[in-house]
């Protein structure tokens, strides 16, 4: 059986390089590309996989500015010395035999979403995906695993449950009734992961929520019943694309042991 790992790519670069306190500037940005060149083979080594998709966001609007005009707007932009040095790191993976996948109007999540989800339909064996993106997490409904690299732990249903007190199928409604700061999502207004959580335990899912809005009586029920659209379309904003056109074949994704 295969072993797929799929690495979010700009998740580990960012990590590297935001844990330096230095000021933004070409030396810096080859420090840590260096050190995620060398985090990107110790992923490779211990995971020992047939098949590697390392995915990196392209930047600029996606999908999901179309539907949200909002989204990401607090972000701060990727510091520019970085942005420059990236083609050379992607040359350097592809120097290695890596496949690097990046494509104008999405994001590396629904690249990953949309291969893991096909490599698992066709029972092709294990999948694997390095990141500590939440959205990611969902996927572990599907029987992806998730490798926080930074920590050297795995993340499974367990752990899921215990971090967001709800299953990895219920973490895309989760999210999007609390909103997501990061990404500018606004979920609905004083709703967090205790309340949020709550409400999917007693009710399920967002629409069995909606249904019971309306007979809640309290402030909750008033701003579920009056943020509704808003509600939707956050649920929109953070499910993963999975049918995405990679353009990859999976011999395009071998890794040579």
């Amino acid at each position: 059986m295969g072993r797929l790992l799929a690495i979010d790519g700009l998740n580990i670069v960012r990590r590297v390089y935001e844990a330096s306190q230095e000021p933004d500037s070409p030396e810096k940005a080859e420090i840590a590309l260096r050190h995620a060149l060398s985090s990107f083979r110790t992923l490779l080594h211990d995971h020992d996989p047939t098949h590697v998709l390392p995915a990196f966001d392209f930047g600029g609007r996606t999908w999901r500015h179309d539907l949200y005009a909002g989204y990401r707007e607090g972000r701060a932009p990727m510091p520019s010395p970085l942005r420059d040095a990236l083609p050379a790191f992607y040359d350097k993976l592809r120097g290695f035999g890596m496949h690097v996948v990046s494509l104008p109007e999405v994001e590396a999540d629904d690249v990953i979403g949309t291969v893991v989800m096909r490599w698992l339909a066709e029972g092709r064996g294990e999948a694997t995906i390095a990141t500590t993106d939440k959205d990611l997490h969902g996927l572990i409904a599907n029987g992806a695993r998730v490798w926080d690299h930074f920590k050297g732990e795995w993340h499974d249903h367990a752990w899921v449950e215990k971090k967001w007190g709800v299953p990895p199928e219920q973490l895309p409604d989760l999210l999007a009734l609390m909103g997501d700061v990061t990404d500018s999502i606004p979920g609905v207004s004083k709703v967090g992961v205790k309340t949020a959580a709550k409400l999917l335990r007693t009710y399920g899912t967002l629409d069995a929520i909606m249904a019971g809005a309306g007979i809640l009586k309290d402030t909750l029920g008033e701003t579920l019943r009056k943020e509704r659209e808003m509600l939707y379309l956050s649920r929109q904003l953070v499910a993963l694309k999975t049918d995405v056109r990679v353009g990859v074949s999976w011999n395009m994704l071998l890794w040579p042991h």
